[in-house]
């Protein structure tokens, strides 16, 4: 397998041609497009993805270990498909838009400025992750952990509290009703 060490990849258009398989280690992508692409089976290690379309991607079995993910594009990927080993994720202002997350370990993820309308959280270890300012309206949220999740600044989520687990969580007044709606009750 190729090893590729500390290089960075502008604007390279990989929907069509492959990324080369192998394993890459403190890569920098930017502004590239990989959208309905394969990126299956190729591992990233302290990588960092800017500016870069990933939409509808194939990473079946891809490892991300500590890999960041800066105003990507990244609409209806499935991350429950990729290899859950050593999984680390960071996302910062992303459309993650029907996004699947089903029971993947993600402790401590980071999400800021997100847009994760519609994404699939169910089965998923949240434990100690971070929501800041993500807009998570009709996302799934079903039998997952968040315990001590911080969830204060973030709008639109309804997490039934009989069904997932969110001892010692942060919310904030405003979205406390987001753990009530089950219940058909008006908040004013």
């Amino acid at each position: 397998m190729q090893i590729i060490v500390n290089k960075s990849f502008n604007k390279e258009q990989f929907a069509q041609k492959r990324l080369p398989i192998g394993e890459y280690e403190g890569c920098t992508f930017i502004d590239c497009d990989f959208t309905g692409g394969d990126l299956s089976g190729l591992t990233f290690i302290d990588c960092s993805f800017e500016g870069c379309n990933l939409s509808m991607t194939k990473i079946q079995n891809s490892a991300f270990k500590t890999v960041r993910f800066i105003n990507c594009k990244l609409l209806g990927l499935n991350f429950n498909e990729c290899n859950p080993f050593l999984l680390s994720l960071s996302f910062d202002h992303c459309p993650l838009n029907l996004a699947s997350f089903y029971n993947l370990k993600l402790k401590g993820v980071k999400f800021c400025e997100c847009d994760l309308r519609e994404a699939d959280f169910t089965e998923s270890d949240l434990t100690l992750s971070s929501f800041e300012n993500c807009n998570l309206e009709r996302a799934i949220f079903d039998h997952t952990i968040l315990i001590k999740a911080d969830l204060r600044t973030s709008f639109n989520y309804s997490i039934d509290p009989t069904i997932n687990k969110i001892q010692k969580g942060q919310y904030s007044r405003n979205g406390i009703a987001g753990l009530l709606d089950q219940y058909n009750i008006e908040i004013e």
